[in-house]
């Protein structure tokens, strides 16, 4: 059964989710975190498709989607968030679940691993980094997210998304995923991604390099071979990680998801099991 609902997971917050649950299964389940203005709709027809063998768990993150949109940036912290997933978790009495995050996604995962929040059985890493390593980094990039942030206040959505996937990151996208990125990404609101961008942007979070080593659970590292930054720190990551092997994708770039699903879910299924 599929079903879509809001729990109800701290203080008032409500996050929306879709629960691909046609059990009983005995492999763990899997929860999907999709990455800066993203929704559960981002991750295509693969959630059913992987829900063959397991249960799959597809949260808005706050902010986004069908979420509830809080107005302080406070809201969108990355431990924030990754404890609100951990509460949705518990609601929904996961136990020893596998996590996969995509960008923005794989911060929070990696920070709610890192920090204690999460507990997953798996990790996957889908084009994700631990955050900036430099307080100078940071401080460049806060300004950086803080224009934005403003602009998205004052323009609106429309200018902002066309901008967003003409960044490098994106240039790969087939004509067609770059039509749906766009009309999905137009689904949200601009104060709330705004209010995103201040209090969850990498900016804001701390460094996790130093704390890879102690990250003691299977993490696969999956990167599009288009994409050569974050290759180059997927690498970085894998090699720092206790029990961490890096994979990169031939013929996607940074949303390897959306350009090669069908070797994307190759690499979840054979990381995860399907058992």
């Amino acid at each position: 059964m599929t079903r879509s609902h809001r729990l109800e997971v701290d203080g008032g917050l409500h996050l929306h989710l879709v629960d691909h649950d046609h059990g009983p299964h005995a492999a763990p389940p899997l929860v999907l975190v999709h990455g800066f203005m993203g929704s559960t709709q981002s991750w295509g027809d693969l959630p059913a498709r992987l829900s063959r063998h397991r249960r799959v768990i597809v949260p808005d993150l706050p902010g986004h989607g069908r979420s509830d949109r809080p107005g302080s940036p406070d809201r969108y912290g990355v431990l924030e968030v990754a404890g609100a997933l951990a509460r949705m978790a518990e609601g929904l009495r996961l136990g020893a679940a596998d996590w996969l995050g995509y960008s923005m996604g794989g911060r929070i995962v990696l920070a709610g691993a890192a920090e204690g929040l999460l507990d997953p059985r798996r990790l996957i890493l889908e084009s994700a980094s631990p955050g900036l390593e430099t307080e100078a980094e940071r401080a460049e990039r806060r300004a950086a997210d803080e224009r934005l942030a403003r602009r998205l206040e004052v323009e609106g959505l429309a200018p902002f998304v066309d901008d967003w996937l003409a960044l490098p990151l994106f240039a790969t996208l087939s004509p067609d995923a770059r039509e749906r990125a766009r009309r999905l990404r137009l689904a949200n609101d601009a104060h709330a991604l705004a209010a995103c961008l201040r209090g969850g942007g990498t900016g804001v979070q701390r460094s996790y390099w130093r704390d890879l080593p102690q990250v003691e659970v299977p993490t696969l590292v999956l990167t599009g071979a288009r994409d050569p930054k974050f290759t180059r720190l997927g690498h970085r990551m894998a090699t720092a990680l206790p029990f961490a092997r890096s994979e990169g994708v031939a013929d996607a770039g940074h949303a390897v998801h959306a350009e090669a699903p069908d070797a994307w879910a190759r690499a979840v299924t054979g990381w995860v099991g399907s058992d």
